[in-house]
């Protein structure tokens, strides 16, 4: 009978591996914790004790089975998780009545993930929907320190005292808009199912689109693609060379892009943020040269792109990469920054390094003043897109090149 037992769960594992295969329905780029001095009151600091936090997120492909990837990638200790529960989410904290399940971690209810790493939990039956919205509850029962997180959810997060895990809402907490410790929602899938990683930094993040809306670019994106997860994984203030908001985009290549399971396809928008920012041990919202900066150079960001993509040929994924959009009227715009930033897009356009180009400078741009951002596009800071804009770079894109 146990010989039985065994060779009828192999022959599971193996039926499972012919015709389905994980693929992230959603995916949060990770960083480290980061303070920008003491929280005001009615704030959350950022670190927990004994609290819960419910995060939403929304699901860019469908599947029947379920896990959730928790990362411990910048905590300074081990961290304790005393429960995980995932439900259908309905409005605002609620969940649907019937939808919540326990996730378990090697059949447990609760987990220690060790500094720098990441854990799956088991995989539970649980229809997930595509284009859908998830509330995962993640009960730390100590104190955790600053956690590993993302900084710009754009989704509202629900913070509670005490273990309200399995809760029908959570009301009366505090809120905020960020993620903790949640890296990856992977689904089963088709085995012909595919994901698309959209690099880059506060453009791709979606920063200064309308919260709970689902309006940057990749969600777009994801409302058009049939059977492909969309996977953002931009950073809010991001820069290819130099560490500051989240690791560079050369450090985080490995585990963002190449690591993430069924990836055929990366887009690549980023390279504004060290132009604009120059290249110095911290980023600073000024134009340069200044003081402790040293100017970024269009070689240095060729390069860069250059190892990206070698990198990402590597594995068998193609990368298509987007001349960066117009800055003019920005905060930390300057002649000298744009001309490198003209340079470094001619070389996109023309070198034929990337495996085509989406061109989402020629989308935003005002026709009549090619260096700013349309007004209709604008969201006011002339850097990022608004809803509109976000949509309109979504809606360029030529599905053909996701075959």
């Amino acid at each position: 009978m146990r010989t039985l037992i065994i060779v009828s769960a192999l022959f599971a594992q193996t039926l499972f591996a012919q015709s389905e295969r994980w693929i992230p329905t959603w995916v949060a780029a990770q960083q480290a914790p980061r303070t920008l001095g003491p929280a005001r009151a009615g704030t959350f600091s950022g670190a927990f004790n004994n609290q819960t936090a419910r995060m939403v997120v929304r699901t860019s492909i469908a599947g029947h089975r379920v896990r959730v990837a928790l990362s411990n990638a910048y905590g300074a200790a081990p961290l304790t998780v005393g429960a995980v529960h995932l439900a259908l989410r309905s409005k605002d904290s609620g969940i649907v009545a019937g939808s919540d399940k326990a996730l378990t971690f090697n059949g447990k209810p609760g987990c220690s993930i060790p500094v720098g790493a990441f854990l799956l939990s088991d995989p539970i039956a649980f229809e997930v929907p595509k284009l859908g919205d998830l509330a995962i509850s993640v009960y730390v029962p100590g104190d955790t320190g600053i956690a590993t997180t993302h900084s710009v959810g754009l989704h509202t997060t629900y913070i509670k005292s005490g273990d309200t895990t399995g809760a029908a809402e959570m009301a009366d907490g505090t809120t905020t808009a960020s993620y903790y410790w949640l890296a990856s929602v992977e689904v089963a899938a088709p085995a012909n199912a595919a994901a698309v990683v959209t690099f880059g930094d506060s453009i791709t993040d979606g920063t200064r689109s309308t919260n709970n809306a689902n309006a940057a670019w990749p969600s777009f994106l994801a409302q058009r693609l049939n059977g492909i997860a969309v996977l953002n994984q931009g950073i809010s203030a991001n820069r290819v060379l130099r560490d500051g908001f989240g690791q560079a985009a050369l450090a985080r290549w490995d585990r963002d892009v190449l690591s993430q399971p069924g990836v055929k396809w990366v887009t690549v928008l980023e390279g504004i943020n060290d132009i604009g920012a120059g290249i110095g041990p911290d980023f600073i919202f000024t134009p340069w040269p200044h003081a402790g900066v040293e100017v970024v150079t269009t070689e240095d960001l060729i390069g860069a792109y250059k190892q990206m993509i070698e990198r990402a040929h590597e594995h068998g994924i193609k990368v298509y990469g987007s001349p960066l959009t117009p800055f003019e009227g920005a905060a930390y715009y300057s002649e000298h920054g744009n001309e490198t930033r003209q340079t470094v897009n001619q070389w996109i356009r023309t070198s034929k390094a990337f495996d085509a180009v989406i061109d989402f400078e020629a989308v935003v741009k005002d026709p009549a003043q090619a260096n700013r951002m349309k007004a209709e596009y604008d969201s006011g800071d002339h850097l990022h897109p608004n809803d509109a804009g976000y949509k309109a770079m979504a809606d360029s894109l030529s599905l053909a090149l996701f075959k």
